[in-house]
């Protein structure tokens, strides 16, 4: 029997593992575990953060023994990049799991988003641009067959929601805060990766986007057949960012598709959000639920 492969990616906002045998899913599971709660003020990975990712990482160790796999590869984003303590977290990481982490750039991050979003799309449908909103940075990425330019922004919805929300239901200063920065930081967009405005198709991955479908659709549980390829319209995001930023945290909780641990960061991830499909002037963008873990995975065949 084949060997099993996994991939994990190491999130500001989450964890997630991917195993595959033969191209065939096996396990495909998402810890949401903030490591970058405290990034907006502090710099540092807390330590409550540390033990809930460590939590997470033993229940994916748990995965991993169960099914076989041959070759693990750990990828880590924004917050172990950023993080003055981050080489406690890689060192973790490598204690459980027997494999140390790799801290992505943020262009190699953006050059795997791109490879796992565009797998199974026709060529013809290009050229594509994804938008990867993490939370604590959101990549664009551009090309038709691979990636042919990217960036990455220092904008994510946990960076936003510590540094410019601190209000319940967030004020309008606040959220014109949050639309400003990203509007500067899109600015760097424009000039340093001018052909992402000529791009045919949009992707969007990540989990604010897929909130943002979920709340859409209406989605009580995760259904990733129903989110994947789903067409959000701007108009669309728009009315779930109005809903969402009016909304006290306890009101917030209630919406069908919006999960617990998103409750606090959805608001600065809705407004990178919004913000980018304005400055695109974007009518809809199509919603993918592969990703950056998917590219991983595709590293490892």
């Amino acid at each position: 029997m084949t060997s099993a492969i996994a991939a994990i990616d190491l999130g500001t906002h989450s964890a997630r593992l991917l195993i595959e045998r033969d191209r065939q899913t096996l396990v495909r599971r998402v810890e949401l575990t903030r490591l970058g709660e405290a990034m907006g003020t502090s710099r540092t990975i807390t330590d409550a953060a540390l033990e809930r990712s460590a939590t997470a990482l033993r229940a994916f160790r748990s995965d991993i023994d169960a099914h076989d796999v041959g070759t693990t590869s750990i990828v880590a984003t924004s917050a172990a990049r950023d993080a003055t303590n981050g080489q406690v977290f890689v060192d973790m990481v490598e204690h459980i799991l027997g494999t140390p982490p790799t801290v992505l750039s943020g262009d190699d991050e953006a050059a795997l988003a791109f490879a796992g979003a565009t797998a199974e799309l026709d060529t013809g449908d290009g050229p594509f641009l994804v938008v990867d909103i993490g939370g604590g940075s959101t990549e664009f990425a551009f090309g038709t067959g691979s990636c042919e330019g990217q960036i990455s922004l220092d904008m994510g919805s946990v960076r936003l929601t510590n540094k410019y929300i601190e209000s319940d239901p967030p004020r309008p200063e606040e959220l014109s805060a949050c639309i400003t920065v990203a509007d500067a930081w899109l600015d760097d967009l424009n000039r340093e990766l001018p052909q992402a405005l000529t791009a045919r198709t949009v992707i969007g991955v990540g989990g604010t986007i897929s909130t943002a479908a979920a709340v859409e659709l209406g989605i009580d549980e995760y259904d990733r057949d129903r989110l994947h390829h789903f067409v959000l319209e701007r108009a669309a995001a728009e009315d779930v960012f109005r809903t969402l930023a009016t909304e006290s945290r306890q009101d917030r909780a209630w919406n069908p598709g919006l999960p617990a641990a998103r409750v606090d960061t959805i608001v600065g991830g809705m407004a990178i959000l919004v913000k980018t499909m304005r400055h695109l002037e974007l009518d809809s963008l199509l919603v993918s639920e592969s990703d950056l873990l998917d590219g991983l995975a595709l590293t490892l065949r």
